[in-house]
């Protein structure tokens, strides 16, 4: 049997192990960074990798574009049959991803497609300004209801990281969350990892005691919105809502302080699995549409009962 590679491992000897024999399919993939939703990401790839007979390889490049194209050649060079990437940058990944196709690589994109067409055979993703736009909504009606329809905003993003990614999911939360109501932004600042989020979100609060509603673009920013609010004592005069779903952000909707009012999640570990199986059927000479959506779903203070749906289903 042709043997099988689906993206990628950096370093040959370390990170790979030993080659798979002819026989049994080597399946891999990347991410760029190591939240619970690229970890989710990657469960889903294992698992349809896994069903299929296959082994499994996996990196996280950290949001490094260098160690991502890097990869790709690695790849390119031991002749893998396919790529399923978690892309850094819809533009900036293309051309190490195009090099992969022009060396007859299947190329499978997720969470995020390619500027340049014609690369990635299959994308699966969730449209990032309805990722925002579903949070927005939410906001939208906490302000009119329960803020008198005005609200000071602070924003965390990752433009510096994914600035499409992070522009869309900014740009949907801000359109949908004025829709009726007077949106004040006070300052839109990058934080995405937990614990930078907390220091400036905490440096926000400090210097804008009006700032009434904190949205974060992404799980980390969001968790760290929320603790420096709790650490700031403002339970109950600052909210946050944010963006992707885990388990530490369910514990957050359930929790009686009041903080966090909603989240919109992805389906991470489908999207993964989606992207490996869609690999696997265009190596067969299978047709797979070449772009799939994958909806959002709202996770709401207002909504329990699907917060522990959403909870129970990541275990």
């Amino acid at each position: 049997m042709k043997k099988l590679i689906i993206a990628a491992t950096l370093g040959l000897t370390a990170s790979t192990g030993i080659a798979a024999a002819e026989d049994k399919p080597v399946i891999a993939s990347i991410v760029f960074q190591g939240d619970q939703f690229m970890k989710s990401l990657q469960a889903g790839m294992r698992d349809a990798g896994e069903k299929a007979g296959a082994e499994v390889l996996e990196i996280n490049i950290d949001g490094d574009q260098a160690k991502e194209s890097q990869a790709i050649d690695t790849y390119i060079a031991r002749k893998v049959n396919a790529i399923v990437i978690a892309p850094v940058s819809a533009k900036n990944s293309a051309p190490a991803l195009k090099r992969a196709r022009d060396a007859g690589i299947v190329v499978v994109a997720v969470n995020g497609g390619l500027t340049e067409a014609g690369i990635a055979q299959a994308t699966f993703s969730t449209s990032n300004k309805d990722l925002g736009a579903t949070t927005g909504k939410a906001a939208a009606s906490f302000i009119k209801e329960t803020l008198g329809g005005k609200a000071k905003v602070a924003i965390l993003g990752f433009k510096s990281l994914l600035p499409e990614q992070s522009g869309e999911r900014t740009e949907g939360f801000k359109e949908a969350a004025a829709d009726g109501n007077t949106i004040d932004v006070v300052t839109e600042q990058d934080a995405w990892l937990p614990e930078k989020a907390v220091s400036v979100a905490t440096d926000i609060l400090t210097a804008n005691a009006d700032v009434n509603v904190i949205y974060a673009a992404n799980e980390g920013g969001t968790i760290g919105a929320m603790q420096a609010v709790r650490n700031a004592g403002k339970a109950g005069s600052v909210y946050v809502f944010g963006i992707d779903g885990s388990e530490q952000l369910a514990k957050g909707l359930l929790s009686s302080d009041n903080v966090l009012q909603a989240v919109t999640a992805q389906s991470p570990f489908e999207m993964g699995a989606s992207g490996v199986n869609a690999a696997l059927a265009i190596l067969k000479g299978e047709k797979v549409a070449e772009q799939t959506s994958v909806p959002t779903l709202l996770l709401s203070r207002t909504q329990p009962d699907g917060v522990k749906a959403f909870a129970e289903s990541l275990k």
